[in-house]
């Protein structure tokens, strides 16, 4: 293992790639490298080949994929100590997958990744699942699925826990089994990376650090130009930074996405305040 690579992918090319073709640890430390320039994407794969060679034999040797799941979390957050940073979830060193392997803490999206990782590496397909509020991971067995929490654990998640938490999240309605069935779906490459990039996006809006937000958003429309939302965050940010051609060019292109969105009309006057002439293109 003393030779092993990995490359980074491009920004400019992860839009036109499909979902399946998306690397998620490559751009997941992509993303944590506009942060940490001189970021060394190898030593992260090498701890991680190293994580799942230390589990390798036992895993081999557990016939069952809940035992053999059961033992790849014991060893990330028992033996190694992987956990949720739960002092200070809102910190933004929780999303950058470089940090979490450092620090050993992390918030569920930025845990799943590395639980993901391992398994993956040992022959068990675990998925991530955008749950609302609380990312959480999934693996097939023979009468279903098993649901896990990596920012507990990797602790198995029953279907009352699982109604119940959605319920806080959808209004105070439980879903019924086949909402929460549809809820449970495996989430794609592309989707687990913009919703790590719209937490840092809130993290670091709420800090006012505008010119990360700016860049978070911006990173969403790298992997997915037509996300209405993105367009909106970025063109916000902008605004705070003064940037005001960019800021008017995306609330105008936001509000010819979304033109009946419910903050149509505060996003209007904001461009009426910015001059609401059209942007020149340039």
């Amino acid at each position: 293992m003393s030779d092993t690579r990995i490359t980074l992918p491009h920004w400019d090319e992860l839009a036109t790639l499909a979902d399946d073709a998306l690397p998620l640890l490559p751009t997941a430390l992509l993303i944590a490298r506009d942060e940490y320039p001189e970021l060394d994407p190898a030593a992260y794969e090498r701890l991680l080949q190293a994580h799942a060679d230390h589990l390798r034999v036992e895993v081999d040797a557990t016939g069952e994929w809940p035992l053999k799941i059961a033992a790849i979390n014991h060893h990330l957050f028992n033996e190694v100590g992987y956990s949720g940073n739960n002092d200070e979830y809102y910190d933004p060193r929780n999303s950058y997958l470089n940090e979490v392997f450092e620090r050993r803490l992390g918030n569920p999206i930025s845990l799943a990744m590395v639980q993901i990782e391992v398994a993956r590496r040992l022959g068990l397909p675990l998925e991530g699942i955008s749950f609302p509020g609380h990312f959480l991971v999934r693996l097939p067995v023979d009468d279903g699925v098993l649901i896990m929490d990596p920012f507990n654990g990797g602790r198995p998640l029953g279907v009352d826990e699982l109604r119940e938490r959605a319920r806080t999240n959808l209004g105070g309605q439980a879903p019924d089994d086949s909402v929460l069935a549809q809820i449970l779906d495996p989430a794609p490459h592309r989707a687990i990376l913009m919703r790590m990039l719209r937490n840092l996006y809130g993290v670091y809006a709420e800090r006012r650090e505008w010119d990360r937000a700016a860049r978070s958003a911006d990173r969403v429309l790298k992997l997915a130009p037509e996300q209405a939302d993105a367009v909106r965050d970025r063109g916000l940010a902008y605004l705070q930074l003064e940037h005001l051609a960019g800021a008017r060019a995306d609330l105008a292109r936001y509000l010819k996405m979304e033109p009946e969105a419910s903050d149509a009309a505060s996003i209007r006057d904001r461009l009426v305040a910015l001059g609401g002439e059209r942007p020149k293109l340039h």
